[in-house]
């Protein structure tokens, strides 16, 4: 009976967990017609127009592009700041690196409607305004804090005495730390990687104040489901499912470190 109850309470919550994902891909075979008309668990009338729309529609497949461009560009940054960063920060001691720290991690206290004009204001005079760079660049105030924080705790878990035995064998620290300290805290670089993307992925507001038409995001272009009829379930319901791909393709490839970093990072 315990084990019963266990597996029921099991099914119950993954079936509260993936019905919303269900019915979004359920939406997006449908008819605004049919989504309106009442409950359905299923499409009476397939269709694929929704995607078909999205894929032949400029607007709407460059917003995925630009999104993924941002998103690259600031996960790669990000990671590649902190790394170094989150090495003087374990192995290390100097005047002010606790406060230091303190004051990376307070960037993550404040929503990101705090910066939205200033970073406007900035990209404006500079000439970044509506470009990938803009908005992959205003992220990483938020991303390189979080990657040196889940850094720091990977990197503190590797003992000390591995880089004076490299140094010892004649290693220079280029060498040493991209030969033999990266690969020890490969699960650490995943999960601050995964973390970056994630943030940047799902962020709207920033995203949406920093560009206009060259560089506009695919959370922008969904606003576009507004119409004089109305709003546009089936398409608004593809585009959704479409944004959670990119997140699935993450996950899948950095399950195992994502994992592993639950367990032995400070996540």
């Amino acid at each position: 009976m315990r084990l019963s109850g266990r597996s029921i309470g099991i099914s119950l919550y993954l079936l509260a967990l993936f019905l919303p994902i269900y019915w979004l891909l359920n939406m997006s075979f449908k008819e605004n017609g049919e989504i309106m008309s009442g409950l359905s668990f299923w499409p009476h009338h397939l269709t694929f127009g929704n995607y078909g729309h999205i894929f032949h529609d400029p607007a709407w497949y460059l917003g995925f592009v630009h999104s993924l461009e941002y998103v690259a560009i600031n996960t790669v940054i990000s990671v590649t700041i902190a790394l170094p960063a989150a090495y003087a920060f374990s192995r290390y001691r100097f005047i002010g690196d606790k406060h230091l720290f303190f004051w990376l991690l307070s960037n993550l206290m404040a929503p990101p409607a705090v910066y939205a004009m200033p970073f406007f204001n900035l990209y404006y005079s500079i000439g970044l305004f509506d470009t990938v760079w803009a908005v992959a660049l205003a992220h990483c105030l938020f991303n390189v804090p979080l990657a040196v924080w889940i850094l720091e705790g990977f990197i503190s878990g590797v003992p000390r005495e591995i880089d004076e035995t490299a140094a010892l064998d004649g290693y220079s620290f280029p060498r040493f730390f991209v030969r033999i300290f990266l690969p020890l805290i490969a699960n650490g670089i995943g999960v601050a990687a995964f973390f970056c993307f994630m943030f940047s992925w799902v962020e709207q507001l920033l995203a949406t104040t920093l560009t206009t038409v060259n560089a506009k995001p695919i959370v922008s272009v969904m606003t576009r489901v507004y119409s004089a009829a109305g709003m546009d379930w089936g398409l608004l319901a593809a585009a959704g499912v479409l944004t959670m791909i990119p997140g699935a393709i993450v996950i899948w490839f950095v399950r195992n470190n994502i994992a592993k970093g639950f367990a032995l990072g400070r996540v």
